[in-house]
């Protein structure tokens, strides 16, 4: 039987290696091309921020990748030389000494990642806690409830609320106006109070980037300086259950003036008081939609 000889080159299967190595390198290039329509370069090709916290997030993101950066062409670098400089060669007949370990190396390897790890965590704690700092007075507080599948939001000071509905996903044009929306004046420190009736929910806007969890039985509170003008998405951040993807809101960032008027609004409507957290969504649902609040229920 003849043998083949396993160690002799073949020309077609390098060129196909090299082809598959193109290939992925140009997908890996198209997907961040790609990706920049959701985002900037300068903003990590994250969503740009609309809030003043929103900009500390995108300055520790990018940050954690420009560091992460340096590790790798270190890395790849240190990999790339090794298998250069220490290639066998022709005239290699025999393995190279073997080293069990090599002690300053390794402590070096423990070293190293031990204090990129601390720096990561310093910056972390601190703007974590910048982010969920609530010391400072807020203009407008806004109790936030989840709830299956939908959002109710509690205007504190003004003592009006707004009730929302589980939305009407159709696919047409127009399903937008149908979802609970939010109402935040622009400059203004808005201080978001979160609980749930039920289940655990988180609530996100992905243009603030930032979100927080609502846990029943647990009050969770965060504030935000809107900066910019203009209608956003919001929605659910934590699987809560069959319809979580349709538990979304918006959040409509507006001048004081036209704030002030929308408070109105829902006041003329009968909104008034507001809504008993304690309230389960079957009572929601089915008692007519001008509930009448218990007192002093926040």
């Amino acid at each position: 039987m003849r043998q083949l000889d396993v160690s002799a080159p073949r020309p077609h299967r390098q060129r196909s290696v090299s082809r598959r190595s193109a290939t992925g390198v140009g997908l890996a290039i198209t997907t961040l091309v790609l990706s920049g329509c959701a985002g900037r370069a300068q903003d990590g090709f994250l969503p740009r921020a609309v809030t003043e916290g929103g900009e500390r997030v995108t300055s520790l993101w990018n940050g954690a990748w420009i560091a992460a950066l340096a590790v790798g062409v270190i890395t790849w670098g240190l990999i790339l030389w090794c298998v250069v400089a220490y290639r066998r060669k022709k005239d290699d007949t025999e393995l190279p000494v073997q080293l069990r370990y090599n002690v300053p190396m390794e402590i070096l390897y423990t070293v190293v990642p031990v204090f990129m790890i601390a720096v990561l965590f310093y910056y972390t704690a601190r703007d974590e806690a910048a982010l969920l700092d609530t010391s400072k007075p807020a203009d407008v507080v806004v109790n936030v409830v989840g709830k299956k599948w939908s959002w109710d939001f509690n205007y504190v000071k003004e003592q009006t609320y707004e009730t929302g509905t589980q939305a009407e996903l159709t696919g047409e044009p127009g399903a937008e106006e149908s979802l609970p929306t939010l109402y935040l004046p622009v400059g203004q420190r808005t201080e978001f109070v979160l609980t749930s009736r039920d289940v655990i929910h988180s609530f996100w806007v992905p243009a603030f980037l930032q979100k927080l969890d609502m846990i029943p039985g647990r009050v969770n509170k965060f504030q935000v300086v809107p900066t910019e003008v203009g209608t956003f998405k919001g929605k659910c951040a934590e699987l809560c259950g069959a319809y979580h993807s349709q538990m979304l809101f918006n959040v409509k960032v507006v001048t004081p003036a036209e704030y002030q008027a929308h408070i109105a609004e829902l006041k003329a409507q009968g909104n008034t008081g507001q809504l008993d957290n304690s309230l389960n969504v079957n009572k929601l649902m089915n008692e007519d939609k001008n509930l009448v609040p218990s007192a002093g229920s926040n």
